[in-house]
């Protein structure tokens, strides 16, 4: 049988035993992160070409917006299908089309990282241009930027 046994915290407040205040620095809101840049490359030292999370969130996109539906082996639903369309005839359905499908799988596959604050999607002959604004959620910096893709890209 343990001595400690049935002893209470104010059996060692009688005692006179002190307690003790320990104080721990604030703690950082996020820690810096790298991410490795997209497309892979390498930088001007030979090393992995890194981003900020920013950046990342960019590369994010870009490849959401650029990967067809069925691409991808482990996620076969992960994409946009935005290039699927370069070539079809330019109406007004179609812009209405290419923006739903953005503006979807934008808020299903970002929906926790980012928030779109503005989408406008172009189709001219063959070229898309996805003009998006948005805000990083995690940082709170707002962002606008184009993503632009052909019909001969891979």
């Amino acid at each position: 049988m343990s001595p400690r046994k049935g002893r209470t915290a104010a059996a060692g407040a009688a005692t006179g035993a002190a307690e003790r205040v320990v104080q721990l620095p604030a703690p950082q809101p996020y820690p810096p992160r790298r991410d490795i840049a997209f497309p892979f490359h390498v930088d001007n030292r030979g090393r992995t070409a890194d981003t900020d999370y920013d950046g990342h969130v960019r590369d994010m996109i870009e490849q959401l917006l650029f990967t067809s539906p069925g691409e991808r082996v482990m996620r076969p639903d992960f994409g946009c299908g935005l290039l699927d369309l370069v070539f079809a005839p330019n109406s007004p359905e179609l812009a209405s089309a290419l923006h739903l499908s953005v503006q979807a799988a934008l808020q299903r596959w970002l929906g926790d990282v980012i928030e779109v604050d503005a989408l406008d999607v172009v189709s001219e002959e063959n070229v898309v241009r996805v003009h998006l604004a948005y805000t990083v959620r995690r940082t709170g910096t707002r962002r606008t930027d184009v993503f632009e893709g052909s019909g001969g890209a891979a």
